[in-house]
């Protein structure tokens, strides 16, 4: 019986090892223009930890980064985390440059892939472009996300912009960015789809 209480003891006074979350993203998640802890992904890192969940948050973001950037730089992270639960925050600078919508589709579809393989959930952060880039274009931007995560079965907030875009005040002066104002709003954003996963 001492042994076992010992045992248990032992076990009940490890140490808890913090499970992975990845960020991985480009302007919009690397805090642009600001400090980074303005930026969402720290004000998600805080909200982990008042919540009371063990979550190491890894932000993979790198400003101008494409999905095909993102395949490259997510190979070589999962070689080093193993996480739980990876955010996918791309495809915005494909849209801006004009990429064709089935070749977003086809990276977007390869990074979720990726994530999976490693036994992690998975969360696509949608985005939709200015309307001056043409409707039929847009239209076929912004159903990519829906394809991805109805395909592959992830969970997708629809627009991460959606408290922001509109927004002047929450926006900074390129009209591109969202502003340090307008950061808690993109956590609020991602927050309802997040939860879940956790």
């Amino acid at each position: 019986m001492r042994i076992v209480l010992s045992l248990l003891f032992v076990i009940l006074t490890l140490p808890v090892q913090a499970g992975s979350l990845i960020v991985l993203g480009d302007s919009l998640s690397a805090a642009y223009n600001m400090r980074t802890e303005q930026g969402w992904v720290q004000l998600l890192e805080n909200r982990l930890a008042s919540e009371g969940y063990s979550l190491d948050v890894v932000n993979a973001s790198v400003s101008g980064d494409t999905t095909q950037n993102g395949i490259a730089r997510l190979e070589r992270l999962l070689q080093e985390v193993d996480p739980e639960i990876v955010i996918i925050e791309l495809g915005g600078n494909d849209g801006l440059r004009g990429t064709p919508p089935f070749a977003i589709k086809r990276n977007l579809k390869r990074l979720v892939r990726m994530s999976q393989e490693t036994g992690a959930q998975v969360l696509i952060l949608g985005m939709q472009l200015p309307a001056n880039y043409g409707a039929a274009y847009t239209q076929q931007f912004s159903k990519i996300y829906l394809d991805v995560a109805e395909d592959e079965a992830v969970a997708l907030v629809p627009f991460f912009m959606e408290q922001v875009a509109l927004e002047k005040s929450r926006m900074q002066e390129d009209g591109i960015h969202p502003s340090a104002e307008g950061q808690p709003y993109l956590l609020d954003t991602v927050w309802p789809y997040l939860e879940p996963l956790l």
